[in-house]
């Protein structure tokens, strides 16, 4: 089963019951913990310079007038 949904409740039941009910939020916060560049939280500045960017880029086709 594995590869469908019932396969990945099966296997989120299997880990829950291995290392814990907290399995998820533990190696969610591991891979939080992790980074280390600070992303666009760094730099608001360049964050709405993208953001900026980033909405006028138009994701319908071009019409032939």
């Amino acid at each position: 089963m594995a590869g469908t949904k019932n396969g990945g409740k099966a296997a989120a039941k299997t880990n829950k019951t291995k290392y814990g009910a907290d399995f998820y939020a533990r190696i969610g916060a591991a891979g939080g913990k992790k980074g280390h560049t600070g992303g666009f939280f760094k730099n608001r500045e360049l964050a709405r310079i993208a953001g900026a960017r980033g909405g006028r880029i138009s994701r319908r086709s071009k019409k032939n007038a």
